[in-house]
């Protein structure tokens, strides 16, 4: 009888493992293959959607990393919720390799050492490029801005690619 429990959890333990690691490979398999315009047109969906601070709900507002991160999110990828959190996030890019879905990150309008935006690129041309965001400037809302106007370039800090890992 002992024998038997035994195998019984050992077969339950083994199959719990193959469970979680072929979830884990299907994770992995739909983020390699996710489309980079899908993201933008899902990300369009919230045009106009107010700036609110703190909020990734679209019910309500948006501020730029809860923008950021609910759009990935519905993806399946979990970005990290604060824009802080991705200064040391990802290999910068060089513009010219700039990417429709990547993520631009920004400097604080005060502080130039401390991260305060994010945006995600709809429209790919190196330091022309056109971004998404939660904009809590003039806008007040998600809104397409483009990266060289002189308040986005000054703030630039990096942009990083979150799709291809």
């Amino acid at each position: 009888m002992k024998n038997y429990i035994s195998i019984l959890l050992i077969s339950i333990l083994v199959s719990s493992f193959t469970i979680k690691k072929k979830d884990k490979i299907q994770i992995q398999k739909e983020q390699s293959t996710i489309d980079r315009d899908s993201i933008i047109v899902f990300a369009k969906k919230y045009l106009g959607t107010p700036y609110l601070y703190a909020s990734s709900d679209p019910q309500k507002g948006f501020d730029c990393s809860g923008f950021v991160s609910y759009v990935f999110s519905n993806f399946g990828m979990t970005l990290p919720r604060s824009s802080s959190s991705y200064k040391n996030l990802g290999t910068p890019l060089k513009p010219e390799d700039f990417k429709v879905g990547d993520v631009l990150v920004f400097y604080g309008y005060k502080d130039k050492t401390v991260i305060g935006h994010l945006g995600i690129i709809c429209e790919a041309n190196g330091m022309q490029s056109k971004f998404i965001h939660a904009s809590s400037g003039k806008a007040q809302q998600v809104t397409i801005t483009e990266l060289n106007t002189e308040h986005y370039t000054k703030r630039f800090y990096k942009c990083i690619d979150v799709i291809s890992k």
